[in-house]
């Protein structure tokens, strides 16, 4: 049988706690997830105990936060959203899904001070809760159920500012911080073990090369890529069964034997449409969102992007 969600980890305890004097830890009660049924939206194929969901699955029961990384159309955000609804058991008040980007900081994430209006015109600075802080705050009054946080975009955020002091949370959930904006009296804040969070990383925007020590010692990193399982072929086994035309998993295929940086190499998602059936349909996909991606990889390098990607090109490579 598998172990319940939040099992403790091996103690591990910082050289220094920042809880303040005579705080006491509470442990948050163990959240047991149904045993590992395979998330009913998946084929059979793409989900064994060594790839696919079922694989992240098993990987957040051990450490409730992974990053899903790879090329963009690869399918990301919609295996974080699947995932969150399997694992939350349909519950859509249970996840909150956030985009970061560069301006994004720590007041938008967790909480900071707003300007609001009275009635009289006066104008006062109120302490708002942000998702993460209201997604921690409804997983504590619901200690038996999982809430996941999704983070889309995770690497385009300044991590260190977004989190803050909670970063240390991610590593050593029984403990408490004081957090910026806490009261005086305040016994500090913890991460309860029922929240689990998933990020998105586009390796188009940053490599995972880039990703700094910390960041990987507190996430698990899954790649989906259009080379490995279970993104290979998935574009090939969703055309057969639409009973449509291979061509476009065969112009993919040649597509990405030509791009030789593998971190932008361009996944099925863009061509699992219907419309990529017709040749006006295929056209305006090609034209309005895989060229310009390829376009803006290499500005300033002097290639001809439609000579080289285009579909007359593609199609000339597969006689």
């Amino acid at each position: 049988m598998a172990p319940p969600f939040g099992a403790p980890r091996p103690a591990r305890r910082a050289v220094s706690s920042p809880s303040p004097a005579g705080a006491r830890v509470r442990r948050s009660p163990s959240v047991r997830w149904a045993e590992a049924r395979r998330p009913s939206g998946w084929r059979v194929s793409t989900c064994t105990r060594s790839s696919g969901p079922c694989q992240c699955v098993e990987l957040l029961r051990e450490r409730p936060q992974l990053i899903l990384y790879g090329p963009p159309g690869t399918g990301k955000t919609y295996l974080a959203r699947h995932l969150a609804r399997h694992l939350t058991f349909g519950r859509p008040e249970c996840v909150q899904l956030v985009q970061f980007h560069p301006a994004y900081s720590y007041e938008d994430f967790f909480e900071g001070y707003r300007p609001a209006k009275a009635d009289d015109g006066t104008v006062s600075f109120d302490l708002v809760r942000g998702p993460f802080r209201r997604l921690v705050a409804a997983a504590l009054a619901h200690p038996g159920r999982p809430y996941v946080l999704i983070i889309d975009e995770i690497n385009r955020g300044d991590l260190a500012k977004i989190f803050g002091e909670l970063y240390f949370l991610l590593e050593y959930r029984d403990d408490r911080v004081n957090v910026l904006y806490g009261a005086a009296d305040d016994h500090g804040f913890s991460l309860p073990r029922n929240v689990i969070i998933i990020g998105t990383m586009n390796t188009a925007d940053r490599s995972i090369a880039l990703v700094d020590t910390a960041m990987r010692r507190r996430f698990w990193f899954t790649e989906l890529h259009p080379d490995a399982p279970p993104v290979q072929e998935m574009l090939a086994r969703w055309l057969h069964r639409e009973e449509m035309p291979d061509e476009p998993a065969r112009l993919l295929a040649e597509l990405n034997s030509r791009i030789e940086d593998r971190d932008f190499r361009i996944g099925p998602s863009y061509l699992m449409r219907n419309r990529a059936a017709t040749e006006a349909g295929l056209e305006r996909i090609w034209r309005t969102q895989i060229l310009p991606l390829l376009a803006e990889h290499h500005y300033g390098d002097g290639t001809d992007v439609p000579a080289r990607y285009g579909l007359d090109a593609l199609r000339s490579g597969l006689t």
